[in-house]
């Protein structure tokens, strides 16, 4: 069996993400992000916004600086290159990946949690009013439709209790409609809420109109998805990226290794079976640089972040704050091939400041450290339209950021002023 050494493991599993090495030069433009996109499979959608949306990092850690316009353009305008859907969890997708997920669509009882389930049994009159409203006004948020709803005297005003859970009928209704694939979000308004419309009136023509695709080939092609896009990893890897699960999802296993489409492996100290998507390459080296959401592809897997990089993460955002080891939203800092910082960040836009709330060194961080990852926030600044980065006293590594960036102030405030038409030198 072929063997690896955790290092070449985690080479190509940087290789795989396209973290292993510094970031393109030029401009963003709308090819480039689509590439991300396809090479990830997936941008997976939270609402908190502390920092930015959770979809807009990992495009942002993998080619720097881009107008966020472009993400908004490619999944809300014909014809779309990315909708929404339910994937890894609520998530972007290429449009090609959408017939994929076809059979979680119709198996809405199973796949489904409770609160959607449950609604053509109790909420099925209201069901056919959403139906109906959808049809008629497109485009349309959920706060419209309760609006519509309770005008009618079909629902009860809404409750601002436990406002993030305590989803509305008209909500319920609509998230039904968008899990089985009824509707779909044809975009995301100013507050970030998804205007639901009819999938025929969103798909492009061409999917609107593509064959079938068998539950088991689909479930075939996700679990290549997930190993092409993790390079390496385990069967409990490769599932997890679309959230697969059951007899289909082993079988779909044993038909990748038997095509030679994954080559089992073994990796230095890895006890579980593992997996080599057969088109993975091993770098020579690893230099890229970039500050990871803690909704990135490359960390959800907790487990197989800590087997190949060796460091203990989770988010904390939930946990209460006496009981936080590193912070609320902590991105960690991949530097080379490590990891070797967490930074807690908030981005406090009306003082026009990137906040790092506490700042902590990992067992691999080094001496270059502090002034790799200041480098990096001053670009995520630069880019979230921040002017200024402040550091908490936060943190064993809060210090040695904090002169980084003070440096950096300094030498900007000694340097000469530009001749007229000429840019100042950078610092």
């Amino acid at each position: 069996m072929e063997s690896m050494s955790i290092t070449e493991a985690r080479r190509v599993a940087l290789r795989a993400q396209g973290l292993d090495r510094g970031r393109p030069d030029g401009p963003v433009t709308m090819r480039r992000l689509t590439g991300v996109v396809d090479r990830l499979n997936l941008l997976q959608i939270d609402s908190v916004n502390v920092l930015a949306r959770a979809h807009l990092v990992p495009v942002f850690s993998r080619l720097g600086p881009y107008d966020t316009g472009l993400l908004e353009r490619a999944a809300g305008r014909a014809p779309r290159r990315l909708v929404e859907t339910w994937a890894h969890v609520a998530s972007y997708v290429p449009t090609s990946t959408y017939p994929l997920l076809e059979w979680r669509r119709r198996a809405y009882e199973r796949e489904a949690w409770g609160a959607i389930s449950a609604v053509p049994q109790a909420h099925a009159h209201e069901l056919d009013l959403v139906r109906s409203l959808v049809s008629e006004l497109g485009r349309v948020t959920a706060s419209r439709i309760h609006d519509e709803l309770e005008k009618a005297g079909r629902t009860a005003p809404r409750s601002r209790l436990e406002w993030g859970w305590n989803w509305t009928t008209a909500k319920r209704c609509l998230e039904y409609l968008f899990f089985t694939g009824e509707v779909m979000s044809a975009r995301r308004n100013g507050a970030f809420e998804r205007c639901y419309d009819l999938s025929e009136r969103v798909l492009p023509p061409a999917l609107r109109h593509a064959p079938e695709v068998s539950d088991d080939d689909a479930v075939r092609r996700l679990l290549e998805l997930g190993a092409r896009a993790h390079g390496v990893g385990t069967a409990r890897c490769f599932r997890d990226y679309f959230r697969l699960r059951g007899p289909r999802a082993q079988r779909a296993l044993e038909d990748l290794v038997d095509a030679g489409v994954l080559v089992p492996v073994t990796v230095d100290g890895w006890a579980e079976t593992t997996y080599r998507h057969r088109d993975a390459v091993v770098p020579r080296r690893a230099a890229g640089a970039a500050l990871l959401s803690p909704f990135d592809p490359l960390v959800w897997e907790r487990r197989r972040l800590e087997a190949l990089f060796d460091v203990f993460y989770r988010i904390e955002i939930y946990v209460p704050a006496p009981q936080r080891r590193l912070g609320y939203y902590v991105l960690p800092f991949l530097q080379g091939e490590q990891i070797t910082a967490m930074v807690d960040l908030k981005a406090d836009r009306s003082a026009g400041v990137l906040r790092v709330v506490a700042a902590h060194r990992t067992p691999h961080g080094d001496g270059s450290t502090p002034a790799a990852l200041a480098a990096e926030l001053r670009l995520l600044a630069t880019w979230l339209g921040l002017p200024e980065v402040a550091v908490a006293p936060a943190g064993d590594l809060a210090a040695g950021l904090t002169a980084e960036l003070s440096d950096v102030r300094a030498s900007s405030a000694s340097s000469p002023p530009a001749a007229h038409g000429q840019p100042a030198a950078e610092a």
